[in-house]
């Protein structure tokens, strides 16, 4: 039998393209299965529900469609389910068991059984309904993501939404409460009102139809222009209106005001249903805000990762264009490394921020459809959220190359002095090594806590060839004071003690972060490494690092 003895299957971020082969589902000894972040198509074999033994199931980044097989749903090992980024849909018997409503279109309270499951990722989909109560009673859960689906009624109290993040329920416009989240308060209504209109609103609903032909009748049917301007946009994408902006930022106050960029200026709006949200207004008397908001929006509407920042909404017409962005109440990686009054950084918090920001550029370098450039990667263009999780933001010059055939262009608009990378910065050639150029400059700046336009560094002196010259030997000599204190402290915030294993630990683990981005920002840029290599790195340091704490 075709390799009855194999457990783990592993062939993600492999560009495969078709269907998934039927004979997944011969692989009757599988455990692990991830197929995640390529360009399969089509259904889900059929077969893939017989998998008894199954624990983790990745399909996420893919573009499968059609319905879900419904042995799937009868599977009660899982650890890890994600079918998150695709276009799943369909129906199925309503006595089918475990999650038998997901490919209905909504989530079922059946998911509840799922009682060994850690990770469980629904998100950019079509589901709808309400949230499933019994979701908070499960006591192994630690990850939850069903974001931008077509939820609706009261997120449920308890268990993991005690400390979900808005990331994870953001894009269902209709739920409501948990009132930390700044959700609009559920409207209350008893049982018996329900009992009640269910009788007398189909009563209702015919006399009104009645009324309304006997008008048409009478009046006769409108004319094609009034049906025209009152269709609704064929493209089916959420707008919003320049009133509604007005109105979220209090007529475009001062107060509101939380950023100013090269384009324009940001502001902190609050929606009608209690939703706080950022909307960029770019300044059109300025040749390239056009350009910009272009750029921005071709690249963050096509990419999804929970490490970049989402457009919920767009505003665009001859004379005003805005975007309605995710809210980060934790301000920007520049406000945290140099502000006054700033809060504790330590070493793991500082990795957490690297990583977070290292795996979103590995998205977009090699796991999107099409490859993105940011192009100017930077601290002030990362942004945190209330769990101090890095989001990259401002994507206002990228470039999106179709296809993986082109490595190199030439940009059009420039990135910012001191994190350019040297072949970008003179001939204005940007590819996928100018980013992991940036993206090491800025690894730099986190842990001295020097930014590379400090008027120490001038002629050939640079932050890189300060770093380098103190490398292996002299690294505390150039490491930000302020990350040696916390540490010294126990780390962002705790009150402990140094021992002299945990020192070799620290030691060790900042020469590994301060040669990555020494290996970030060679000056050839095929000497550079990539940005999957930077992921592989900053976790094994993580999980040491974390590891040597916990002992």
């Amino acid at each position: 039998m075709l390799m009855e003895n194999l457990q783990n299957l592993d062939l993600h971020d492999n560009l495969m393209v078709g269907p998934i082969p039927n004979e997944v589902g011969m692989l009757i000894s599988i455990v692990e299965l991830h197929l995640d972040n390529n360009k399969f198509f089509g259904s889900m074999p059929l077969g893939i529900g017989n998998l008894s033994r199954l624990q983790r199931l990745t399909l996420s980044y893919n573009n499968l469609s059609s319905s879900i097989p419904y042995s799937l749903w009868h599977l009660d090992n899982f650890i890890q389910l994600d079918l998150s980024h695709n276009s799943l849909s369909g129906k199925l018997p309503s006595d089918i068991g475990l999650m038998r409503a997901i490919a209905q279109d909504s989530i079922p309270d059946s998911l509840g059984k799922l009682t060994s499951i850690v990770t469980l990722d629904l998100s950019d989909n079509s589901l709808s309904g309400n949230i499933p109560k019994s979701l908070a009673n499960l006591s192994y859960l630690a990850y939850l993501n069903l974001s931008f689906n077509k939820l609706e009624g009261q997120i449920p109290a308890g268990g993991i939404f005690s400390n979900i993040a808005i990331g994870s329920l953001v894009g269902n416009r209709a739920l409501c409460g948990l009132s930390r989240l700044e959700f609009s308060p559920c409207a209350n209504s008893s049982r018996s009102k329900l009992n009640i209109l269910k009788y007398v609103l189909p009563s209702m609903a015919a006399f009104v139809i009645v009324i309304i032909c006997l008008s048409l009748k009478l009046k006769g049917t409108f004319s094609k222009k009034q049906k025209e301007e009152s269709a609704p946009p064929a493209d089916g994408v959420n707008h919003m209106l320049d009133h509604e902006i007005i109105r979220a930022t209090s007529n475009f106050s001062e107060e509101n005001l939380i950023g100013v960029g090269s384009f324009g200026r940001v502001f902190k709006g609050q929606l009608s249903h209690g939703m706080t949200v950022a909307i960029k207004v770019f300044n059109m008397e300025l040749e390239r805000a056009s350009r910009s908001f272009d750029a921005e929006c071709q690249a963050l509407c096509m990419a999804r990762h929970r490490n970049l920042v989402r457009i919920l909404s767009t505003c665009s017409n001859q004379d005003f264009k805005a975007l309605m962005l995710q809210y980060m109440p934790n301000g920007s990686l520049e406000t945290l490394l140099h502000s006054e009054g700033r809060p504790p950084l330590g070493f793991l918090k500082r990795i957490g921020i690297l990583l977070d920001v290292a795996m979103a550029l590995e998205y977009l370098h090699h796991h999107h459809f099409d490859l993105i450039l940011h192009c100017d990667l930077k601290p002030s263009n990362v942004l945190l959220d209330e769990e101090f999780t890095a989001h990259l933001a401002d994507f206002g010059i990228a470039k999106l190359l179709l296809g993986d055939d082109t490595s190199i262009i030439t940009a059009s608009m420039p990135g910012t002095i001191g994190y350019m990378a040297p072949e970008y910065g003179s001939m204005g050639r940007a590819s996928r090594k100018s980013d992991v150029f940036s993206y090491g400059i800025m690894l730099l700046e986190v842990i001295t806590g020097k930014r590379p336009t400090d008027p120490a560094f001038v002629a050939e002196r640079s932050l890189r060839q300060q770093v380098n010259d103190a490398f292996r030997t002299q690294i505390f000599h150039v490491i930000d004071p302020n990350l040696l204190m916390q540490e010294k402290l126990g780390g962002f915030g705790d009150i402990g003690t140094t021992s002299r294993s945990s020192s070799d630990t620290l030691n060790s683990c900042l020469v590994s972060v301060v040669e990555l981005g020494l290996l970030c920002t060679s000056e050839l840029p095929e000497k550079r490494i990539s940005m999957t290599d930077v992921v592989k790195g900053l976790t094994k340091i993580k999980t040491e690092y974390t590891r040597m704490r916990n002992e």
